[in-house]
């Protein structure tokens, strides 16, 4: 069943006019088929349909992008730039053709030529751009500023093998390249003509311009060059069409001809394949300092591209740099991209020679930044030698700012030494470290956190010293999700109910979802909304059956936690309380239990042993209950490798439980948690991240809360690490630990798990051992919920009812107001 919104079924139109536009669509597909794909229809393959069915599409896509531009340089409007390392866009075949009003006409054109448009869906690759909800978040983004009609731009990194493929061997995750380009992407742009640039290491030249002033000029040792390659985003219904501009790394010369002639022919490429390295992969382990290197590397690369081409085009488009901070706005989504602030600072001093003062002025003014995070390995700290070898004009500049600053500070607190050392940009305690995060928030007119607990820890913790002297920088924008994809295209069957029930509005405004309250007892309409689930479970359930030759029962239960593996999340949590649960069916086997499938999806960052060992212990425990008689199938284990936009818009729909259940104080907002509530899953979750504001839309009665809270959980941190006295009191995680521990699920190797329950007992930092009572007995109730359908439908309708404040066009909205003062598109 495919996406059903954004086509002429929709929008009010004739029956012959729709005709129409299905024989030009055909036409123009069969015209991409011959002239772009190079084929006849009777040799064609599904693979040359995609293509010409893409490519017609873009065609159309192309004018509402063309005269976009041209209205923006007309009008000379301020530009949004949003910088991010991911953009996780997925597929973009049915987002543009459900963007752009064209889901049935393409249908039917098709239809005409024997072709089933959803083989061809499912042929698309997903764009191995980003990881998990930062880059997911950067996509939702771009296509609401582009339905708000905002004149943005995203910039990243054209990632040829994206993070990694994930396949599991022996309940082992192992890492495969990404090979999404390996035949052709149709929606891109390559623009070899926009190119720049990239310098790395040398030397600075003080060059006398007066007898009292300097200019600088940097010298670089090396460098790279960066392409551009473009990719229309477009907004609902084709309001608007933005791009999304990534840089592809090549050398300044592609081969040393003078080695390769003396018979050097690898060492002739290696300066290929240094340069080209920088976008091959998404997050290089940084285990090594050549790992670390190559990091900062891909950080500078993208930024430095980004910053001259977007100098470029505002001198174009305006004649001059003076007024750039008022026609320009750059947003730093996370701490990635924050040496842009010296890089901007660089281009101002030394290219346009623009004095210190101004600089800096229209530096602040123009940036902004999202912190995503409060985990300090997620701050990004460069070593000060590593700075000075790659950057040294950047660290020049990084020097400055930041002695400037503690002048400053020091005038103002004399004597105070502790907050000098907190608030400076390098970190003098470990070795000498610049603190990006520190540098992102000092160069910034404003710094958002995104959830409202998120931000508020941000004030308190790692900005604490910084937000006591910049006390109005720090704003909440909590963060949103595009309706368009996470509802209209991921879960069709509830859209076509939504509309019948309160009529074509809500998809436009997400506001209109609050008019289903009044149905959420109504006995009749929660039917129909529970038989929507229905089949989306079944079309999950042959997934997994296909995947993983694992049956499951579409009636149970559906129990989901699907995100990036990580201690914090807590799916060590999850898989425990599934062992506790097992262990309860097996003493209790005539007992009435409620059916559950616990479905888990992720990947471990490759060098992160403990999440790795966490997905090898569900994969055990899956092994050992999936195959067990007396469970009779009341208690399945499941595990979809490779985690992906499309794999999530199968799962999400189908999900009647949604696990959110990451220590409190450490998931700074979460969207997963809103794409499920949207969908009419229940989530049982902590008090962390966007957890606390969909508690406060959907109601107390509505969500299940569990745990410590963030200030339970720092202070028993302070108290102590040890759970010993915990796991003593409860006698069904003491059972838990030890059937894990002594190999009941590892019975090749007994003692695989010894470390990982050693670290629960003496070094619990992520509080498993503390929430898992109440998350057990949490679980029980939602158990019992379950057997009254009346009340857990009633449940799931108010969650999709109350959560359209977390629609992404709010978020933009907000940052449009409160941070880059640009206008937004308002509904008539």
């Amino acid at each position: 069943m495919s996406a059903i919104v954004g086509d002429e079924a929709v929008f009010a139109g004739d029956q012959a006019g729709h005709d129409e536009a299905v024989v030009a669509l055909r036409t123009a597909i069969l015209d991409k088929l011959t002239y772009h794909v190079g084929k006849r229809r009777a040799i064609a393959t599904e693979r040359d349909w995609l293509m010409a069915t893409a490519i017609a599409l873009r065609d159309q896509i192309i004018d509402r992008w063309l005269a976009g531009n041209e209205v923006t340089y007309q009008k000379g409007s301020k530009r949004v730039y949003y910088l991010s390392l991911e953009f996780l866009i997925g597929r973009l075949l049915f987002d543009n053709l459900n963007n752009m009003a064209k889901l049935e006409t393409m249908r039917a054109a098709l239809a005409g030529l024997d072709v089933d448009l959803d083989k061809l869906r499912a042929l698309e690759p997903d764009a191995a751009l980003g990881n998990g909800g930062l880059g997911r978040l950067a996509a939702c983004f771009m296509e609401s500023m582009a339905t708000l009609d905002v004149p943005a731009y995203g910039y990243g990194i054209r990632y040829a093998h994206g993070l990694f493929r994930q396949v599991m061997k022996n309940g082992w995750q192992q890492e495969y390249p990404e090979d999404w380009l390996s035949l052709g992407n149709p929606w891109e742009f390559h623009r070899p003509e926009v190119n720049y640039d990239i310098g790395f290491g040398g030397s600075i030249e003080a060059v006398p311009i007066s007898e009292a002033a300097y200019r600088h000029v940097w010298h670089p040792a090396e460098t790279i060059e960066a392409v551009a390659y473009d990719t229309p985003a477009v907004g609902w219904r084709g309001r608007r069409v933005n791009t999304l501009r990534l840089w592809s790394a090549h050398p300044a010369d592609p081969l040393r001809l003078d080695a390769f002639n003396h018979g050097d022919h690898a060492g002739a490429l290696a300066d290929q394949v240094r340069a080209e390295s920088i976008s091959k992969v998404l997050y290089p382990s940084d285990a090594t300092p050549a790992g670390q290197e190559l990091r900062l590397r891909q950080e500078y690369f993208f930024v430095s591209a980004s910053l001259q081409d977007l100098v470029r085009r505002h001198i174009r488009a305006f004649g001059h740099i003076g007024n750039l901070s008022d026609k320009t706005a750059i947003q730093l989504n996370d701490t990635h991209p924050a040496i842009a602030v010296a890089e901007l600072m660089r281009i101002l001093l030394d290219i346009h020679q623009i004095s210190w003062e101004d600089a800096w002025r229209m530096t602040r003014a123009t940036f902004s930044y999202t912190n995503h995070t409060l985990l300090p390995e997620a701050l990004e700290v460069w070593p000060v030698p590593l700075m000075e070898r790659l950057l040294p004009r950047h660290m020049q500049i990084i020097y400055l700012i930041n002695a400037l600053h503690l002048g400053q500070v020091r005038r103002e607190f004399p004597g105070d030494d502790r907050l000098l050392s907190s608030v400076s940009m390098i970190d003098e305690q470990q070795g000498r470290r610049v603190r990006m995060s520190h540098l992102a928030f000092l160069g910034s007119h404003r710094v958002n956190g995104v959830s409202a607990l998120h931000t508020g820890l941000m004030r308190e913790t790692v900005f604490h010293d910084l937000h006591s002297l910049f006390p109005e920088r720090i704003v909440n924008v909590t963060n949103g999700i595009a309706f368009r994809r996470w509802l209209h295209e991921a879960n069709p069957r509830l859209t076509r109910l939504l509309i019948n029930t309160v009529g074509p509005e809500v998809l436009d405004n997400e506001a209109a979802l609050t008019r289903l309250r009044p149905l959420a007892t109504d006995v009749g309409f929660q039917k129909r909304f529970a038989a929507s689930r229905t089949v989306n479970k079944l079309a999950l359930s042959e997934l997994i059956r296909r995947e993983l030759e694992i049956r499951v029962d579409p009636t149970a239960l559906f129990d989901v936690h699907i995100k990036r593996i990580h201690e914090y999340k807590r799916q060590l949590l999850n898989i425990l309380e599934a062992i506790a649960l097992y262990n309860a069916i097996r003493a209790r086997p005539m007992d009435d239990w409620t059916p559950r499938v616990k479905i888990f999806a992720g990947k471990a960052a490759a060098s992160y042993q403990q999440a790795k060992l966490i997905i090898k212990l569900i994969h055990d425990v899956a092994k050992v209950i999936n195959s067990d008689p007396t469970v009779r199938d009341v208690l399945k284990i499941v595990f979809l490798p490779n985690y992906s936009v499309s794999l999530a818009e199968v799962i999400i729909p189908a999900a009647d439980l949604s696990e959110q259940i990451s220590t409190a104080g450490m998931e700074a907002s979460g969207t997963g948690n809103m794409k499920f509530a949207l969908n009419g899953a229940l989530t049982i979750g902590t008090l962390d991240g966007a957890n606390v504001e969909i508690k406060e839309n959907v109601g107390d009665d509505n969500i299940f809360i569990f745990g410590l809270t963030a200030e339970q959980v720092t202070a028993r941190r302070k108290l102590s690490l040890a759970s010993e006295d915990l796991i003593a009191a409860s006698p069904v995680l003491a059972e838990v630990l030890a059937s894990v521990e002594f190999g009941v699920f590892s019975p090749d190797q007994p003692d695989r798990y010894h470390g990982l329950v050693n670290s629960l007992r003496h070094n619990d930092y992520f509080m498993v051992c503390a929430d898992f009572d109440d998350y057990y007995a949490t679980q029980r109730r939602l158990a019992d919920l379950w057997r009254q359908p009346t009340d857990w439908w009633k449940a799931a309708i108010l969650n999709t009812a109350n959560v359209g404040w977390f629609s992404s066009d709010r978020s933009i909205r907000e940052y449009a107001e409160e941070v880059w003062n640009v206008p937004t598109y308002t509904p008539q």
